[in-house]
């Protein structure tokens, strides 16, 4: 990057961060560290819970997620507004009412202990894992630009990340996160416009969208039904409202943000606005990626986006095979550029005959350069068995940093830390409010004064944070980031879903039943997708029904126990 950029990075995340140390003043409790004495209006609400949500693997993972296997991805959140209007009539009011810190302190007072500590140590092991794979996205970052050890790039991100937190809490990252997401939108606008601009004269936005449609990159609906497609319009609606409903409902990363609200209608107001904004967010941020898509097809695309790992393949014994293979790849690339262009014209004119011959060629030579990434992968691999294979996370870093001007690169590097810092941090404090809400005041220290949990809770969050970078540290064998955070979830979110609405709503079940259901359920989800029969958004109704199914049958079985408990000693007493 040039010194403009880094000034530009540095200024930013530096403002950043004094702003939310200066709106961070003045707590003194939980009731300020984790809650914000819920004042916050609806519309810094809504920012945070889509700060929350958008890391920086949505922004670093998600254009290359569409690169490489087009935009249907985004039927992944077409269940989320149906499950804001359902969160905004039953959870939102049930959890101001009781006036609780986090959303597990409700299941005690509905079934018993066991069952709230399960269920909370279901959420701090599956938010935990997720965002160690969160703190790796703006490590590769680093470890790009600067050449560092991805290892040692994780212990740095996240140690500044736990200052971060530690120094905030729940103000900082809430009202941090309003002007990070100004600054992100504007910076994602930019990079999109950057992509057509750069493309070809007779080249334009709409050009681009043809093209892109002829090679299967905006396929954004996909009606085929099948259980094992992860992405499709049923698994979006059904499997993603189950995920949506789980994760904004039960996930105390989420939750926390929608209890700092005013009132249940800043609350809703937060939530509903969440529905109809996130959609075409995550729309635009992919349809970024099939135009990165397009612009490669014009101009070189390397054999292998993360040039870090290239260069060490340079200086070792595959370097001359290396090499060999990067000019047959090279090569392609011209071929495409021809190709792209004879295909570009016919659309232009019509004629669907030297369309779909066009589509056929590229599509050809498209196959026969994967074949040549292919060699190349390996290749990286013999002469580093350690190395990350998979590049889909580095394919918009890539086009950012050799690309866009100068002062763009550095703006759209610090979005990125800016979406990791915003979502890590609100995981942080999630963590930190559940361990110490949930497992020690509950269990531990009953009566003790606020400035007492205060401090113990930033302990915590240095203690979650630490474990996060350990995780961190093996998530480079994940492939891509989005799809590895939204299968981690799915196989915790259903079971915790159906946990909740066998309280809500299933008055009859208790405790008992329901957590062994839960343990059962879990085990199942498990070992569904293990054998891979479905999808994982499937995972999340099923973990759910499955809750509610088997909870229903234990608790038939206890009843029957008890009464045929209470009859024999009605029986011995009647002797």
């Amino acid at each position: 990057m040039s010194v403009a950029d880094w000034i530009v990075l540095v200024v930013t995340l530096v403002g950043i961060i004094l702003y939310g140390v200066w709106k961070s003043r003045g707590q003194r409790d939980m009731q300020g560290y984790f809650l914000d004495n819920q004042s916050m209006p609806w519309y810094i609400v809504l920012l945070s819970i889509i700060g929350t949500q958008a890391s920086a693997v949505t922004f670093l993972s998600a254009p290359g997620q569409a690169y490489t296997d087009g935009m249907r991805f985004v039927q992944y959140y077409f269940g989320l507004p149906l499950a804001m209007v359902v969160l905004c009539i039953t959870f939102v009011p049930i959890f101001h009412k009781l006036k609780v810190y986090t959303a597990y302190e409700y299941l005690e007072q509905r079934f018993d202990l066991k069952t709230r500590t399960l269920t909370s140590g279901l959420f701090l092991l599956q938010r935990a894992l997720s965002t160690g794979i969160s703190i790796y996205a703006p490590s590769i970052i680093l470890s790009s630009l600067m050449g560092w050890n991805i290892y040692l790039t994780n212990i740095i991100m996240g140690g500044l990340l736990i200052i971060y937190t530690v120094s905030g809490g729940t103000r900082a990252v809430s009202y941090t996160q309003t002007f990070q997401l100004v600054i992100i939108f504007a910076a994602m606008f930019l990079a999109g416009w950057m992509v057509v601009h750069l493309l070809p004269e007779n080249v334009g936005f709409i050009d681009a969208l043809q093209v892109s449609g002829k090679m299967d990159k905006l396929n954004v609906i996909v009606t085929d039904f099948n259980w094992k497609d992860r992405y499709n319009i049923w698994s979006g609606l059904i499997g993603g409202f189950f995920l949506a409903l789980s994760y904004f409902g039960t996930d105390q990363s989420q939750v926390g943000r929608y209890l700092t609200a005013r009132s249940v209608t800043e609350s809703r107001l937060g939530l509903l606005m969440n529905g109809l904004v996130k959609v075409p967010m995550q729309f635009l941020i992919l349809l970024i990626g099939a135009l990165v898509f397009v612009f490669y097809l014009y101009f070189r695309a390397p054999v292998f986006f993360n040039e870090a790992q290239i260069k060490k393949v340079y200086r070792s014994e595959q370097g001359t095979a290396f090499k060999a293979v990067e000019q047959e790849y090279n090569r392609l690339a011209i071929v495409k550029q021809a190709q792209v262009k004879e295909m570009a014209a016919a659309i232009k004119k019509g004629d669907e005959a030297a369309i779909a011959g066009g589509k056929a060629a590229l599509q050809q030579t498209e196959h026969a350069a994967e074949e040549a990434r292919t060699k190349a992968i390996a290749l990286i691999k013999k002469a580093d068995p350690a190395a990350d294979t998979n590049d889909t996370n580095y394919i918009f870093l890539h086009f950012v940093v050799n690309n866009l001007p100068k002062g763009l690169v550095g703006l759209l590097i610090a979005i990125i830390f800016l979406a990791a810092w915003g979502s890590i941090a609100a995981a942080l404090n999630s963590l930190a409010s559940t361990t110490v809400i949930d497992i020690y005041q509950r269990m531990y220290k009953k009566e003790e004064t606020d400035s007492h949990y205060l401090q113990v809770s930033r302990r915590w969050t240095v203690a979650w944070g630490l474990f996060c970078i350990v995780v961190a540290q093996f998530a480079s064998q994940l492939g891509s980031l989005i799809e590895a955070v939204n299968i981690l979830g799915s196989l915790f979110y259903g079971v915790i879903l159906g946990i909740f609405l066998v309280a809500f709503y299933c008055k009859r079940i208790g405790g008992t039943a329901t957590f062994w259901a839960a343990v059962v359920s879990e085990a199942g989800v498990i070992v569904i997708w293990l054998c891979n029969i479905v999808s994982f958004l499937w995972l999340n109704a099923i973990g759910c029904f499955l809750v509610i199914g088997i909870a229903a049958i234990f608790q038939f079985i206890i009843g029957k126990n008890e009464r045929s408990l209470t009859a024999a000693n009605e029986r011995s007493d009647s002797k």
